[in-house]
């Protein structure tokens, strides 16, 4: 800017810069009534300006402002922007399109006093609601047999979002929220020896598994920064790390300078309750707007864990030595069993005919019930299939929309026959067989030729946390 005031016109009302590239504290010094006496309105929109506290301490000089438009830098994005600057300039009448009220100005009054109180750092709120038109996988799988497998199935949403690593060395990152990181290891620690081309790849490949022939992800590729530390880093491991690179799924990447987060596994519903809610706050705001214009992209993954019973210890043979002894033992324990046996038969026989019909009955309760797993299983790692994945667009934060809520539809992912099977189901485990059959014919008619599944959506809600007034500003946000 100091270019245009070398010989600035001293009539000048209308300033605008808005779209530029203009940046750094120095930037505040050419827009004081020294250059620009008569300015009424000034533009300076969309650049990547960061102190506010200098910036509206140079503009108080001007006493003709009248309208200002700040949207768009990153200095906007602070949760007591809009107070500060109303404060400072007492006779604005115009920020950001918006009029200035009397009560507006009434309610942050006394602001500008304790400025230099006040934390530079933003707040976003992230919400992720109910995931809906999921397909339930388990009805197209077989019944397990004794030796397995054991599937189960659990559902998740990813979202990616800037990384500040300002906060990041002061330990202060997502502490105590149950949120999961997905951050790349530091290279000696995964793999100790490798050449560059093999280290840029390996940032990807531990936080990602094997894609299969069809879609599908071997190996946890979410579950936080704590899977990062079960990556082996023998030589072998090495070696199936690196043919699996080709593999991963990019959708389960998070972005350059970003880090993933994802909400708690959930278990199949026809609605899926997400409830997560996570706080972000961040000091460096000049990466944060180059992502809110980018935008975050959110993913649903379903994750498949196979278990398998564990196979029972091979019995030992007696010794010779005790085989003599354990045979007579046995004839023994046969003539004492040949002896009470004449007298337990009668008993038996009465008995017999009043247990029988119980016995049956509990045996075929026993053949009908699901086949329970064993209680010891072993289990393969998780196999991650993208159900969705879609950028949310996040740029109406930077034009001063304080709230993005949207409904991601990633289209149909369930068939007329899967919602069929999963509907038949749910008859089979209704108590009451005549409520069966009549939900049974609705469903009928409801999944006739016109029945078109559901779509797959999931809620997503982002929030700029901005402040109302002076006391909420200085309780919220004050060294």
């Amino acid at each position: 800017m100091d270019c245009l005031c070398v010989h600035p016109p001293p009539a000048l009302q209308h300033l605008g810069l808005g779209h530029n590239k203009l940046l750094g504290p120095l930037e505040s010094l050419y827009v004081t009534a020294h250059h620009w006496p008569n300015l009424v309105s000034l533009d300076l929109s969309f650049n990547n300006l960061t102190d506010l506290q200098s910036l509206v301490g140079s503009l108080h000089s001007l006493r003709q402002l009248r309208l200002l438009v700040l949207q768009g830098n990153p200095l906007a994005l602070v949760p007591y922007y809009r107070g500060l600057t109303i404060d400072t300039l007492s006779r604005l009448c115009v920020l950001d399109d918006t009029t200035v009220s009397p009560n507006e100005k009434h309610l942050f009054r006394g602001l500008n006093v304790n400025a230099d109180l006040l934390v530079h750092e933003a707040q976003l709120v992230v919400t992720i609601g109910n995931v809906t038109g999921v397909l339930d996988s388990s009805v197209l799988d077989p019944e397990p047999g004794p030796e397995g497998p054991f599937i189960t199935y659990s559902y998740y949403v990813t979202y990616d979002f800037v990384e500040d690593e300002e906060l990041q060395e002061e330990g202060n990152y997502a502490a105590g929220v149950l949120a999961e990181i997905v951050k790349p290891r530091s290279i000696a620690e995964v793999i100790p020896e490798e050449s560059p081309e093999d280290v840029k790849e390996a940032d990807g490949s531990t936080e990602s598994g094997a894609m299969t022939d069809s879609g599908e992800i071997d190996g946890d590729s979410t579950s936080g920064a704590a899977s990062a530390a079960l990556v082996p880093s023998n030589d072998s491991a090495t070696e199936e790390l690196a043919k699996l690179r080709p593999h991963v799924d990019p959708r389960l990447w998070p972005s350059p300078g970003t880090v993933l987060f994802s909400t708690m596994r959930k278990p199949w519903t026809n609605v899926i309750p997400c409830h997560y809610e996570m706080v972000h706050t961040l000091r460096d705001l000049v990466p944060l707007k180059a992502f809110l214009l980018a935008g975050t992209t959110v993913t649903i993954v379903e994750e498949k864990i196979l278990s398998w019973p564990l196979v029972p210890p091979s019995m030992e043979t007696p010794s010779t030595g005790k085989k003599g002894k354990q045979d007579k033992d046995r004839k023994d324990q046969d003539s004492k069993d040949k002896d009470k046996k004449g007298q337990d038969k009668k008993d038996k026989d009465k008995k017999g005919q009043d247990k029988k019909g119980k016995g049956e009955k509990q045996a075929s309760k026993e053949q009908k019930g699901p086949r329970k797993p064993p209680k010891e299983l072993r289990q393969d790692p998780p196999i991650l299939t993208v159900l969705g994945s879609g950028i949310v667009v996040l740029e109406p934060l930077l034009a001063g929309e304080p709230l993005v809520s949207t409904v991601c539809n990633f289209g149909v992912v369930r068939t007329v026959e899967s919602d069929k099977l999963m509907f038949a189901r749910d008859m089979k485990s209704k108590k009451n067989k005549k409520l069966a059959k009549k939900e049974s014919k609705r469903v009928d008619l409801a999944l006739g030729d016109l029945h078109i599944p559901e779509p797959l959506t999931v809620e997503v809600h982002v929030q700029l946390n901005q402040c109302r007034t002076a006391e909420e500003a200085l309780k919220g946000f004050s060294i």
